[in-house]
């Protein structure tokens, strides 16, 4: 290390506990994947790296570890497993900040946004990738394939998860035959979840997405009349695109099943954390910059002249000892958990965004509900009579004693030029 050799510090990664042959550990996951591994370390060795925070030295951590375990670990030892971090990017030294700044001017410079998990969450082959998301329709749990394309009423809005294929593939299934038995869109609004922090509530790219069949057009003239409505500058945390996955995994589904002859384009969002709305006891439209992005998205969309779907990438509930709660899931608590994501989703039924964000409120959202910003967001944007749950599901991971649940929902749209649907 060049800098921070004295107090070295930790970067802001994903730390979460798990099982590694039968043995309790912490894995240490770089939200960037620099160096393209996940790291396990013993709970000890976790302590050590826990103390670095920029403010310890080494003989400090090395004083912390005497009195918490009553053991001498020589500062060696403790450098080494500095230096070990520091190989993999996971501290803010000068090595990280160099590959930092490379990664993002080659971001900014790129026409395109590069997929992420091609080849590591789904099959890279295109071939082989259609015939595993056409699998999710056909398996047992699945909705079965979609029927002709327009044989259902238009569609508005849908909810799908955004989890990895292996533990959500059919509920993807339940949204997606949907859109496409439903009137045909060529313009998709994707409310991504970011799961990394942002500055502005939301975060917008002119960016095309690249898929393993291809690019899929950002519709710059959408975001051109958007911009002519809000002064406010919302492509500050564009950086945030690079590697969330929650915008890439919908566009599999999509590309895998549109007709090749009949392409569509998007507008990708991603949706920032409400949850200051939540702390303070506010309506998301309360905090500063939500007001005036929906009223241009909304403007924007009014004047377009494509058929517009508007489509929520987001998951519920994430509970259990990964996420910081004190006790694993059981059957029991399983259970409640779904009634709990039942109550929480009838104001999303009927379309009662402040109703939906008030529930959050109210439980504090102690069951941290990774999308909620997503649903709100769609809520806002869409017309429609009421929606109707397809799916719900719930995942447990045994070897992170957590669960995440999920749920896709479809809202269909007013039929005739110039019916009422709730706004």
């Amino acid at each position: 290390m060049e800098d921070g050799k004295d107090r070295p510090k930790l970067r802001n990664i994903d730390v979460f506990p798990a099982q590694v042959s039968g043995q309790g550990v912490i894995c240490l996951r770089d939200p960037l994947n620099l160096s393209g591994k996940v790291l396990f370390v013993p709970v000890p060795t976790f302590f050590l790296i826990s103390l670095l925070d920029g403010r310890h030295s080494i003989q400090d951590i090395q004083s912390e570890f005497m009195r918490r375990f009553g053991e001498l670990v020589y500062s060696e030892k403790i450098q080494e497993v500095v230096d070990h971090l520091d190989t993999h990017f996971l501290l803010e030294s000068g090595r990280f900040w160099e590959v930092d700044r490379r990664i993002r001017d080659d971001f900014k410079n790129s026409p395109t946004r590069s997929m992420v998990l091609a080849g590591e969450s789904y099959e890279e082959n295109p071939l082989r990738l259609e015939e595993d998301i056409r699998g999710y329709f056909r398996e047992p749990a699945g909705p079965g394939d979609p029927a002709e394309i327009g044989s259902k009423p238009r569609l508005a809005g849908i909810i799908a998860p955004h989890i990895d294929f292996r533990r959500g593939g059919n509920c993807y299934a339940f949204a997606h035959k949907v859109i496409q038995e439903s009137a045909e869109a060529d313009l998709f609004l994707i409310l991504g979840t970011s799961h990394a922090p942002t500055k502005m509530p939301f975060a917008l790219t002119r960016k095309h997405f690249e898929t393993p069949w291809g690019v899929v057009e950002t519709d710059q003239a959408f975001l051109a009349d958007f911009e002519k409505e809000c002064a406010l500058n919302f492509y500050e945390d564009e950086f945030v695109h690079k590697t969330e996955h929650s915008i890439e995994l919908q566009l599999v589904f999509l590309q895998a099943l549109r007709p090749k002859e009949k392409p569509f384009r998007i507008v990708p969002i991603l949706c920032g954390s409400f949850h200051e709305a939540i702390v303070r006891d506010l309506s998301p439209l309360d905090l500063p910059g939500v007001r005036e992005f929906l009223e241009a998205v909304r403007k924007a969309k009014a004047g377009s002249s494509r058929e517009i779907c508007v489509l929520a990438s987001a998951d519920l509930a994430h509970v259990g000892i990964r996420f910081g709660d004190p006790e694993p899931p059981n059957p029991m608590s399983l259970q409640i958990l779904a009634d709990e994501d039942q109550r929480m989703l009838e104001p999303v039924r009927n379309l009662d965004r402040e109703g939906f964000f008030a529930f959050l409120r109210r439980e504090k959202d102690r069951r941290k509900i990774c999308g909620s910003s997503s649903i709100y967001t769609l809520l806002n944007l869409i017309k429609s009579r009421k929606g109707k749950l397809l799916k719900y599901d719930q995942s447990v991971e045994p070897n992170s004693q957590s669960v995440v649940t999920f749920a896709s929902m479809a809202f269909y749209g007013p039929e005739r030029e110039g019916e009422k649907g709730t706004f």
